[in-house]
């Protein structure tokens, strides 16, 4: 997958700015840019599966655990199947932020809030991709583990039904986060129907207390 050149005022907000980037940051994630789309190598992976609602949660499809909490539920209500999707930048990401802080910590922040804005790139580019290739009339917006009360530890179920180690190098810390760490895994939810897309974004964040950009035009939950 070839990645387009990356949203800079979204990179910014990831560094904290407000509102629009003055002269330097702009100067200094104008540098930084290219070296990230030259050296990372995104890639990303997917299956789609059939729902089942029960007692308690979703199953997807013969992955073994339940999917529990009554977030999934809501955010996969009227679908009849789903899309399981992961998606990294590969460990180049890492490693390219790791070097720069060696010797220039502002070129390895922008790095930084470059790859996080560069997965989501990614993570656009491989929805519309898969959704080109299937027959899905109506979709849900991208659900991760984490969001609402959907357990994180579902990843680890997640990274095992696509086989992302072996395809993407994708795997978990004990602490369930991913490795690489600018990955994503995300459900989306298929039907034939339309859909009540539901809450989104801040609504159903757990850092919605503390984040300073929580219900603002900047926030995640106002972009795709």
């Amino acid at each position: 997958m070839e990645l387009r050149p990356i949203d800079k005022d979204e990179a910014a907000r990831y560094m904290g700015v407000k509102g629009a980037p003055d002269g330097a940051v702009l100067e200094l994630l104008d540098r930084v840019e290219p070296i990230v789309r030259r050296t990372v190598r995104p890639n990303y992976v997917y299956i789609v599966t059939d729902i089942s609602f029960e007692e308690g949660g979703v199953r997807l499809g013969s992955i073994p655990s339940l999917f529990t909490g009554e977030s999934i539920r809501k955010h996969l209500s009227g679908c009849t199947k789903a899309a399981i999707l992961a998606a990294t930048l590969s460990g180049e990401a890492d490693k390219l932020i790791r070097q720069t802080a060696v010797t220039d910590m502002a070129e390895s922040l922008a790095a930084d809030c470059l790859c996080s804005a560069a997965i989501e790139q990614v993570c656009n580019n491989a929805e519309d991709e898969i959704f080109q290739r299937i027959d899905a009339p109506y979709r849900t917006w991208r659900f991760s583990p984490g969001y609402g009360d959907l357990p994180i530890t579902l990843q680890g179920d997640i990274l095992r039904a696509l086989n992302a180690q072996r395809r993407i190098g994708l795997t978990l810390t004990d602490s369930m986060l991913l490795l690489p760490s600018k990955s994503v895994t995300a459900i989306i939810g298929i039907s034939d129907s339309k859909l009540n897309r539901g809450a989104r974004g801040c609504a159903i964040c757990n850092m919605r207390e503390s984040c300073a950009f929580a219900y603002t035009k900047n926030s995640c939950g106002s972009r795709r």
